[in-house]
């Protein structure tokens, strides 16, 4: 096998096959490409059975990669070879030795939905209102267990301990686990405590694996939690042939359960270990990296390396203050049509940011700007669930007649309004030919006429607040008060807000700073407008939300920092670079230990960059729809001054004027409580074959009597028991059955 494509780290990575190895990796460095090399160099020279090969990594699309680049680089079969995940080797080890614990080879995976139902279900038996109990806090609680490697029977660790000091989260998890038993059901954080749990109670199961996998080798193995780590010890013990590939100083993910003393204990714990490291950036220019590698290095918790690279010195970082998070937006708009015009292509520039509810700003300057773009890993800020319910609000406000916007918030929080109850509400309206909100003013007013619908005090309950909160806001609107006030009751009084704010995780958290987002945005349209309403909020967002994108590939990247790791772009925008955001606040409160974390993210953010890096702050930006003076970050500060330029946007100018750095004597250190969330909103379309003989055939144009003008997606079955899925205006999804649906073909 040729290794000449290698440089002469990589090569010894290759070649050192016995042992345990950690491979330390930096960013750019070559690393899958070293990776596949081993496994090519093991299976081609070292002759080894691909049966005894075991390569872990953390995503499908990561193993799918290392797979398809083998099988291109290799005559031998590899289709024996496992490239595979943590919890996909799990649920195989899980069904081939099921009955050990209790289960049947065709257990059950509950996903994060289902675990939840399970959640509510105990609190409900024990009497616990989940406004005092979030589920979220309990899912996590479990998340955070079974992180630590932690299941029923284990000894209990000191770390364990501290961790399950609340008695009643911990009986909790105990009832989850034994309903989850009873259904014969794991989740995914069991389908690895199974095998834990598996290979501690019969040894001779892990003797078994330990013997038929000679090799072990570990992706991104900074990114393993403590459960993680003691499977791969466990495995390994044998043969020792353990091989880790990752990089300390890309440790971002404490927040899901990853551990980075897993990396930095690895020589204590295999003192036979051979250190090599992975120094050679491709990726970059020299300025980018010599830079990130001046930040980097003020952390503690590192192996350390030193990054070089042989590519050009490049241009200098540009650090670009601007008076506010407007002008910023403005300035990276502007700035990408200044590379578009040079020719640049879209699909090579890149916009980061600490946080989801950040990408606001900058999508409206694209829009602006009409250039397509496309949310990396997320969705757009006005396409998200939680914009779209508040939304909803707002023009069932100002539209009573839109009884699409009413279905979406009638049992949005939850109010007891279910299927059943919104199926009769939604026939009487027709039957009166009333909009949906018409028809539940009058039940309020008179609910005698409507008895023969026969609903429930609660669901009655629950109409008559929603009328009354609609009712009020709408006299609001006639007295000319703002838009952000009239946003604020709604949010406040229709419960949305107490039931995320009780949701304690990284997702709750991210739709409350959407939602916070959404009322800068109100607070920015009553800045531009003399006389703000409503209406013409809602009117303009519309306008903005529905410019046309090409379609095509030539698209400009958003992305959380998180989103951003594994890629790269040759240019890069970094905004909202402040205290409180990047680092954020949470991180300041935490101490030393968050904050290298926080360092670590941004050293991820500065090498995903190849040519060109620009970093952007605001003085003042708008949080909650108020001000707040946060001042640049500490990290910017820790750049050495040879490798940037920083420079001051003056909102309007056509191009940013030199100014002294901005010395920040007095500002609001409010804190804005900002962290990252991964929040991905999933639709599922039905992929069933087209009933050619249906009446209503996908790709239909139909006409609801309550909904209006839509398309027909899916069409199942024939003649009385066919049934549709019906898309409206703004994307939303209905179901209906043919025979009862007020449908009419246009």
């Amino acid at each position: 096998m040729n290794l000449d494509f290698l440089n002469e780290s990589q090569r010894q990575a290759v070649l050192m096959t016995d042992g345990p190895v950690m491979i330390l990796a930096g960013a750019g460095s070559g690393k899958t490409r070293t990776l596949v090399a081993r496994i090519q160099y093991l299976l081609e020279e070292k002759r080894v059975s691909p049966f005894q090969v075991l390569a872990v990594t953390f995503s499908n699309k990561a193993a799918r990669e290392m797979r398809e680049r083998l099988a291109c680089n290799t005559e031998i079969n590899v289709g024996a070879l496992q490239v595979t995940t943590f919890h996909a080797f799990c649920a195989k080890v899980l069904r081939m030795e099921a009955t050990y614990l209790g289960l049947s080879k065709n257990f059950t995976i509950y996903d994060d939905g289902e675990s939840h139902s399970i959640i509510k279900a105990i609190l409900n038996k024990r009497g616990i209102n989940p406004k005092e109990l979030s589920p979220y806090t309990i899912a996590a609680f479990i998340d955070g267990l079974k992180n630590l490697g932690y299941y029923i029977g284990l000894t209990r660790s000191a770390e364990v301990e501290k961790f399950a000091e609340d008695k009643r989260l911990f009986d909790i998890f105990l009832d989850y686990e034994a309903e989850l038993h009873r259904s014969n059901a794991v989740d995914f954080g069991g389908l690895i405590t199974g095998v834990l749990n598996l290979f501690k109670s019969y040894p001779e199961v892990l003797q078994k694996y330990q013997q038929k996998f000679k090799y072990v080798l570990v992706d991104e193995y900074q990114d393993t939690n403590r459960a993680q780590f003691d499977l791969i010890l466990q495995l390994s013990q044998h043969h020792r042939n353990l091989c880790v590939v990752g990089d300390e100083d890309q440790s971002i993910y404490s927040w899901r359960g990853a551990d980075i003393r897993n990396i930095l204990d690895f020589e204590n714990v295999f003192p036979e270990a051979k250190l090599i490291k992975l120094e050679q950036n491709y990726r970059s220019s020299k300025r980018i990296i010599e830079a990130a590698s001046e930040v980097i290095a003020r952390n503690v918790a590192r192996k350390g390396k030193q990054m070089w690279t042989d590519n050009e010195e490049g241009e200098e970082i540009r650090i670009i203050e601007c008076r506010d998070d407007k002008a910023e937006a403005e300035f990276v708009g502007q700035e990408i049509r200044k590379l578009y015009q040079k020719g640049i292509s879209l699909k090579d520039v890149a916009v980061f940011y600490r946080n989801n509810a950040h990408s606001r700003t900058i999508e409206d300057a694209l829009r602006k700007e009409k250039f397509p773009y496309r949310v990396v890993a997320g969705i757009k800020f006005y396409d998200r669930k939680e914009v779209k319910d508040m939304i909803s609000y707002m023009r069932v406000v100002v539209n009573k007649k839109d009884s699409l916007a009413l279905t979406r918030i009638i049992n949005t929080p939850a109010r007891g309004v279910g299927a059943t109850s919104l199926r009769k509400l939604e026939d009487e309206a027709v039957r009166l030919q009333l909009s949906l909100f018409e028809l539940i003013e009058k039940i309020v007013e008179a609910p005698a006429d409507f008895k023969h619908l026969s609903l429930s005090g609660k669901v009655n309950s629950a109409i008559n607040q929603l009328v009354h909160l609609i009712q009020e806001v709408q006299i609001l609107e006639s007295q000319n008060h703002s838009p952000s006030f009239s946003y604020e009751k709604l949010l406040n009084e229709s419960g949305y807000f107490e039931v995320l704010k009780a949701d304690k995780s990284y997702e709750g958290a991210a739709r409350l700073e959407n939602l916070e987002e959404l009322m800068s945005a109100i607070k920015q349209f009553e800045d531009s407008e003399t006389e703000p309403t409503l209406v013409k909020f809602l009117e303009t967002i519309t306008l903005d939300t529905t410019v046309s994108e090409d379609g095509s590939s030539d698209q400009v990247s958003l992305m959380t920092v998180h989103g951003s790791k594994g890629l790269e772009y040759p240019y890069v925008f970094l905004i909202g670079i402040e205290e409180n955001i990047f680092p954020s606040y949470k991180s300041l409160e935490v101490g030393p230990t968050a904050i290298e974390e926080e360092r670590r993210l941004f050293y991820v953010a500065m090498t995903r960059a190849m040519k060109q890096l620009t970093i952007t702050f605001a003085q003042g930006r708008l949080l909650w729809g108020s001000l707040k003076f946060n001042g640049p970050s500490q990290f910017l500060q820790e750049i050495p001054s040879q490798y940037y330029k920083w420079d001051f946007y003056q909102t309007g100018s056509k191009k940013a004027q030199f100014d002294s750095y901005s010395k920040y004597d007095d500002f609001d250190q409010t804190p804005s409580h900002q962290d990252d969330v991964y929040h991905t909103e999933k639709v599922y379309q039905s992929k069933r074959p087209v009933v050619t003989s249906a009446n209503y055939p996908s790709g239909s144009k139909i006409i609801h009597a309550l909904y209006g003008e839509g398309t027909v997606l899916d069409s199942e079955g024939m003649g009385q028991d066919e049934k549709v899925t019906i898309m409206f205006r703004d994307g939303i999804r209905k179901k209906f059955m043919v025979k009862f649906a007020p449908l009419q073909k246009v």
